[in-house]
């Protein structure tokens, strides 16, 4: 058996193997190995270009690591524990593969700047594809606001009876929510594409290398200006994981609502089988499973974030074997948000149905009408405050007759205050109430109309 190789000339021995286990990082950062090919291309063609290494070198170097990337998608190469990570398992399997020229690759390059090369590729393409995942929900959202309108469902404030709203505009607030992740995860983008390849360690190389023209092979915007900040700097993810903790916030306030609304107090909504289970033993129940378990990996991100700020608050610069912490987090985090985001999107599409009957009679079973009321004697010259005085009491006793507001008679009215009139029942009905609150972003139905074509409008733009 062969004796396993010492780390360099440096060492006289080798890793005892439950230190190499706990060193190595190949049994997760695999999932950048695609993104290490097309770095480690980009910087072959570099060499070539600065002519750091011959035209020929920099080809041979480009067609073996192409080949390990489809020798990696066909199954054909997939490395273990021994490879510690993805960067030596490549250039290894490189230079099996075109010779000793594979060893030229890492020349004028630190596995410091790499990884973070890596990084950065591996997560400017996921931010792509969780903003194509919102605009998929925001659609979804969108789809049922146009569908209700006119659909009135209790507004809460502290969970209690508030308001009535016009169940589109409580779906647009989701949809605002996730506009506002849209833009942000955009925002991150900007500082997720900037290219550290070629800062070298940490001090940068005395190669002549030519770090732009690198940056462009990769679609990078910009380059670090400084080669210490470019090896160790994760702001960028720690920016991605509380945009993406932002996204499950939202998505968690959702899932609360629709627990709320699926449970028989509420009985808002319908769950369909197709996003339900039921009990091992009460064969009456069926479970909100989707909303809840995406209400409980919301603390996984929230988790990832924190442990991504801890790992950086006390590390000196450059690098430091703790950044190797930031890739599961990353990871993670994205599979998670990516998930949630899809399984939230079928849910609303095809996994649930509202109660309409349910929801017309709940907007009619309280004191939600009170301000509407209040509203009206102010407009009739009664100071407001003098008039929310006069309905608390009206409410009051209402409740103690057993009595809604819309049950009073006209007479009884009027012994509360002469400026009552017949149209107070107008005034107080709900669909009016909602109607009436037409100021702009408010829940008044043509208020609503212009807030679905402002969100179009949104999404075209975007």
């Amino acid at each position: 058996m062969t004796a396993k190789q010492t780390w360099s000339q440096r060492f006289e021995s080798a890793l005892h193997p439950a230190i190499a286990r706990f060193n190595a990082s190949i049994t997760f950062d695999i999932e950048l190995l695609e993104y290490d090919i097309t770095g480690s291309q980009a910087h072959a063609k570099m060499l070539g270009h600065s002519q750091i290494i011959s035209p020929e070198e920099a080809e041979q170097l480009v067609t073996g690591l192409e080949q390990v990337r489809q020798e990696y998608r066909q199954g054909k190469f997939q490395p273990g524990i021994d490879a510690e990570d993805v960067h030596f398992a490549v250039e290894k399997r490189l230079t099996e593969i075109v010779g000793d020229v594979g060893k030229k690759l890492h020349t004028a390059r630190s596995r410091n700047d790499q990884v973070g090369t890596d990084t950065r590729l591996y997560l400017r393409e996921q931010i792509q594809q969780i903003r194509q995942h919102l605009r998929e929900f925001q659609h979804v959202l969108l789809d049922l606001a146009e569908k209700n309108i006119e659909t009135l469902i209790p507004g809460y404030t502290h969970l209690q009876r508030a308001q009535p709203l016009s169940l589109a505009h409580h779906l647009l607030a989701y949809f605002q929510m996730a506009q506002r992740d849209w833009e942000r995860l955009g925002d991150v983008y900007k500082r997720v594409n900037i290219c550290p390849l070629g800062s070298g360690a940490l001090a940068g190389t005395t190669f002549p290398i030519d770090r732009k023209y690198t940056a462009q092979l990769l679609n990078f915007d910009s380059i670090y200006a400084n080669s210490l900040d470019g090896v160790s700097d994760r702001d960028f993810a720690i920016e991605f994981l509380a945009a993406a903790s932002t996204i499950m916030v939202h998505l968690s306030r959702l899932s609360e609502e629709v627990i709320l609304w699926a449970c028989e107090e509420f009985r808002f909504i319908h769950l369909k089988d197709s996003c339900a289970t039921g009990s091992s033993i009460m064969p009456q129940k069926k479970n909100p499973d989707v909303p809840e378990l995406v209400r409980g990996k919301t603390g996984r991100v929230f988790g990832h974030l924190q442990s991504m700020l801890v790992i950086m608050k006390g590390l000196p610069l450059a690098y430091n074997k703790d950044l190797q912490e930031d890739k599961e987090a990353i990871f993670d985090s994205v599979n998670t948000v990516k998930s949630c985001l899809q399984a939230m999107t079928i849910l609303l599409r095809e996994g649930m149905e509202f109660r309409q009957e349910r929801l017309a009679a709940a907007v009619t079973e309280d004191f939600a009408n009170a301000t509407d009321v209040a509203d009206y004697l102010a407009a009739r010259g009664v100071p407001f405050r003098e008039a929310y005085n006069i309905v608390g009491k009206v409410v009051k006793t209402s409740i103690y007759a057993g009595k809604l507001l819309k049950d009073l008679t006209l007479e009884e009215w009027q012994q509360v205050h002469p400026s009552f009139d017949s149209d107070i029942y107008e005034a107080i009905s709900p669909r009016q109430v909602v109607a009436a609150r037409n100021s702009y972003g408010g829940t008044g139905f043509e208020q609503v109309r212009q807030a679905i074509a402002s969100a179009h409008s949104q999404i075209l733009q975007g």
